[in-house]
């Protein structure tokens, strides 16, 4: 198709309605052309609208598509991931929990093991590996962080069911001033900060130094 017999089918298309992208999609033109041609043929309003409106609807149709793309490969992936892992055994267990404390737990107090974090899931296993080394539940104590507009009653039941620990091992919150919703993540911390305790001065030091020995085999020489 010549040149000026695109330009007359695009003035005739956009008669028609047609936005720039379908016309530019059928004829094969530059959008810079169709701007030189066009530049007096806006569209009407009410077609704008179904334009922005479609957009929407294609946007959304898109995001789910790849939404789904990507949960059908996470879920390849983790079922590999889970074949690789396989079960742990108790070694294992117990060698994760020292790596576990060693990026997370808290090694400044002197006769305190403690570890703080928003997963449940992790404060869990941090509970089993304390069980591991001679630890009762019955002794450990919680410290949950919330913020001024969360009900503190209501994330103190959830953390006890979470845990599997009786309210009478909580000890007053720790309140914040700010509010969780001025957050830039605020579904990070949909239920505060947990903070588990086991005060023992003689596991605290067989921790602190199983990390040094751990470090010590990492550590580059003379450092």
């Amino acid at each position: 198709m010549a040149l000026r017999e695109k330009k007359s089918e695009a003035i005739r298309m956009r008669k028609e309605g047609a936005s720039y992208s379908q016309i530019k999609e059928k004829l094969k033109v530059s959008k810079s052309s169709l701007s030189l041609w066009l530049h007096d043929m806006p569209l009407p309003e009410k077609l704008l609208r179904e334009l922005r409106d479609w957009n929407a609807v294609r946007i959304e149709r898109f995001q789910n598509t790849m939404r789904g793309k990507r949960e059908a490969r996470w879920a390849e992936v983790r079922k590999r991931a889970a074949k690789d892992i396989g079960e742990l055994n108790k070694r294992e267990l117990f060698i994760a929990g020292f790596f576990l404390y060693w990026g997370e737990g808290t090694k400044t107090a002197a006769a305190s093991t403690s570890l703080s974090n928003t997963d449940p899931a992790m404060i869990r296993f941090f509970m089993r590996w304390l069980e591991s080394l001679g630890v009762s539940k019955d002794r450990l104590r919680v410290y949950v962080h919330l913020y001024s507009d969360m009900d503190v009653f209501r994330e103190l039941k959830y953390w006890s069911k979470a845990l599997g620990l009786p309210l009478s091992s909580f000890r007053k919150p720790y309140i914040k001033t700010s509010n969780r919703s001025g957050l830039s993540y605020p579904q990070k911390f949909t239920h505060g900060t947990c903070n588990l305790i086991y005060e023992n001065r003689d596991v605290s030091e067989y921790i602190k130094m199983s990390l040094d020995y751990i470090r010590s085999e990492f550590a580059a020489e003379g450092v």
